[in-house]
């Protein structure tokens, strides 16, 4: 399954943190987006932007789904704003191909400063990680393909 509201999905933790069933503090939100730390930081500054709406991962992400793209990187860059991060040029953005998500329910990373990421970091979320596709390139599949390869 691919879309569902996230009140019908009681057993995803992150629809679960969306509804306000965790004591996750909710960093920004909206109508459609929430944002909240990192449980297990790769970065000064490591934020997931999760859609209220369960979507299983980026591999479910079709064509009608840039404008929400567009939205979670924009809050991406808003809590790396809020949180004094100077230097934009300095940060990773994007999304785990399955099957790397640790969980399923689709979450963008913003991390900050990446030019001070650890090995192990750089290895998951760097830009030599086959696990990790910036959310630029997600943005351009779906343009091009009309959805994530």
């Amino acid at each position: 399954m691919g879309t569902q509201d996230a009140s019908g999905s009681g057993d995803c933790l992150f629809c679960q943190i969306a509804n306000n069933q965790t004591g996750t503090e909710i960093l920004l939100s909206d109508d459609e987006l929430v944002c909240f730390r990192d449980v297990k930081p790769g970065a000064t500054h490591h934020y997931l932007v999760i859609p209220r709406t369960h979507i299983d991962n980026c591999k479910s992400l079709q064509g009608h789904n840039i404008s929400l793209v567009e939205q979670m990187e924009e809050m991406g860059r808003s809590i790396l704003e809020k949180n004094k991060v100077s230097d934009l040029d300095d940060v990773r953005m994007g999304f785990h191909l399955p099957p790397f998500s640790s969980v399923p329910h689709l979450h963008l990373h913003a991390l900050a400063p990446a030019s001070k990421m650890n090995l192990r970091s750089q290895l998951r979320y760097g830009p030599q990680s086959c696990w990790f596709i910036t959310v630029d390139k997600v943005l351009s599949q779906l343009r091009t393909h009309n959805k994530v390869t």
